[in-house]
């Protein structure tokens, strides 16, 4: 009977000092990783302004607001996206493609010879522009 409770102490003892000893995940190798954006998660707000045959157009109020709260969405603060993500963010979470998927839009259906800028700069990634905080999207369509 001794020799269980040398057993368990001993076992007990190895348990704590391995919680001690051993290294740590720190996400090192995580923020290494080039798809990933944040890895403690984020709160950016991009905004979004789209133009067909040069009338802007309203983005709605509370897209990804309803019975899921999605991680990206809209408030009444338009044309501010807002990027709420509580952990692990991929750029494939942060794209522009994934918030007209939220939406229920294609973004190609809204009019011909779409063209895009960010922050006052051509761009030709659409959808698949992964947004950052403060970006200032554009998008014309003819």
């Amino acid at each position: 009977m001794k020799l269980f409770f040398v057993g368990v102490l001993a076992f007990i003892a190895l348990a704590v000092a391995s919680i001690f000893l051993l290294p740590k995940p720190d996400g090192s190798n995580l923020s290494q990783d080039p798809d990933i954006l944040a890895t403690n998660g984020m709160h950016w707000h991009p905004q979004l302004s789209i133009f067909v045959k040069g009338e802007q157009i309203e983005i709605p109020q509370n897209i990804g607001i309803g019975s899921v709260h999605q991680t990206m969405h809209t408030h009444d603060d338009l044309p501010l996206l807002h990027l709420e993500f509580p952990a692990l963010v991929r750029q494939a979470d942060a794209t522009l493609g994934r918030f007209f998927s939220i939406w229920g839009k294609d973004m190609r259906s809204l009019g011909a010879n779409m063209r895009m800028t960010v922050n006052g700069q051509v761009s030709t990634e659409y959808e698949n522009y992964v947004m950052h905080d403060g970006d200032k999207i554009e998008l014309h369509y003819d």
